[in-house]
């Protein structure tokens, strides 16, 4: 059976927030977004010292995308102004609709600013049609233990949202988005499914992993070719990958900072509601 193939890797940059390391490879020079995935920050990994000031992320608008966050590494506390609230720890998921406007914050935990230790996060933001850009806001909260696991040769492919290896995950996306966090042990092979209709997301985390022979480079975001609905993915050293696909929306993209839209007339009423507390607030 045929699968797909490399075509081109696109080196995540460095983008560093105060204290916080931080790799960018979409958008990046080369590619300004993998339709419908627009954005990916990976922050770390790096180790806190006991009294830190934890993420600088305070309260701060989204409209007219999806924001999926992965907390590999430490904790992340969730506020918005919908009333959601939790604490989600390594391995864990937080998958945020904003939708037609959320204000929410991602902090550190008090035990974390006060203890330290190890923090590595990975968040994606994934477009919405124009049909729900408008939809309600929403939150969910997963911590490990919620997602499904699948052990494949080696490999141990937690699946966030959609279907592989005849397995669901507990998330039910708007857009019947695929996403997985796979983990790769040295001389693992996994095979994954990508159809031929779909944009492949694929970030390697860490490490190195092979695809028909060609190395994958770590903190680079890689392009498959579109000729068939699978890719077969090995790995001698050990990999993380970031993995999903989705169908592509073939729709106008105009962004401003937190508000993705379809036209710049849209971008101007989401500040206006911004603007006119039309978003919430968040407690506190």
């Amino acid at each position: 059976m045929p699968t797909r193939t490399v075509t081109h890797q696109y080196p995540a940059y460095r983008d560093d927030i105060g204290d916080l390391t931080t790799r960018r490879p979409l958008p990046g020079p080369d590619i300004e977004q993998l339709d419908p995935f627009l954005f990916l920050n990976h922050h770390g990994p790096q180790t806190y010292p006991p009294g830190n000031q934890g993420l600088p992320f305070g309260p701060h608008p989204h409209r007219g995308f999806e924001t999926i966050t992965f907390i590999l590494q430490g904790n992340l506390s969730h506020l918005d102004s919908g009333g959601h609230e939790s604490i989600i720890g390594a391995g864990g998921v937080q998958w945020m609709t904003a939708g037609s406007g959320l204000v929410h914050a991602e902090l550190s935990p008090e035990s974390f600013k006060r203890e330290g230790g190890p923090l590595e996060i990975l968040q994606l933001w994934l477009n919405l049609p124009s049909c729900l850009k408008m939809t309600a806001p929403a939150y969910t909260g997963l911590q490990r233990e919620s997602i499904t696991v699948i052990n494949q040769d080696n490999a141990e492919i937690q699946l966030i949202s959609g279907d592989c290896a005849g397995k669901e995950g507990p998330i039910r996306s708007l857009t019947q988005t695929c996403m997985m966090v796979v983990t790769l042990q040295a001389g693992a092979k996994v095979r994954l499914p990508a159809p031929s209709s779909r944009n492949v997301f694929l970030y390697v985390v860490n490490g190195s992993a092979e695809i028909a022979s060609v190395v994958l480079e770590q903190h680079h975001l890689i392009a498959l070719s579109g000729d068939a609905d699978e890719v077969v993915i090995d790995s001698a050293q050990g990999s993380t990958l970031l993995y999903g696909h989705a169908e592509p929306l073939n729709e106008p993209v105009v962004s401003y900072g937190p508000f993705v839209m379809n036209t710049q007339e849209e971008i101007q009423q989401a500040m206006a509601d911004y603007r006119a507390g039309k978003f919430g607030q968040v407690p506190g």
